[in-house]
């Protein structure tokens, strides 16, 4: 990756890494880019894993929460639609009850979905 950033900004490796080496290179000065190189690389795999982690966390968390709205509409049980709509207070608060559910019904297995196949590709290795 290193390399490629190098490329792009037309420089050498050695000065991203702050490291002025001569034309003729010496295998000591070798050792020492490889051993910077290879600290990078360990830097950016963690950062890597830990974005995985939290992705997957986060998907695993929209998974529980949609599990939970299901659970609390079965409990609701529609009650709702029993109200009396002549009161104005009552039917607004009917009507949004009624509009939340019907969206959550129609959108969350397919968020649910997304989210499952999601966590696995967290689970694959690269």
């Amino acid at each position: 990756m290193i390399i490629s950033l190098a490329e792009e900004l037309d420089t050498s490796v050695s000065t991203l890494l702050g490291e002025t080496v001569d034309e003729h290179l010496n295998e000591e000065s070798i050792k020492s880019i490889s051993e910077k190189l290879e600290v990078i690389n360990l830097q950016l795999a963690k950062k890597s894993e830990v974005r995985i982690r939290t992705i997957r966390y986060l998907l695993i968390s929209l998974c529980v929460i949609i599990i939970i709205g299901f659970i609390v509409f079965m409990s609701i049980g529609n009650e709702y639609l029993n109200w009396d709509f002549n009161n104005p207070e009552l039917a607004i608060a009917g009507t949004i009850l009624h509009g939340i559910e019907f969206l959550f019904v129609r959108i969350s297995p397919f968020v649910f979905i997304g989210s499952i196949i999601g966590i696995i590709f967290t689970y694959k290795r690269h």
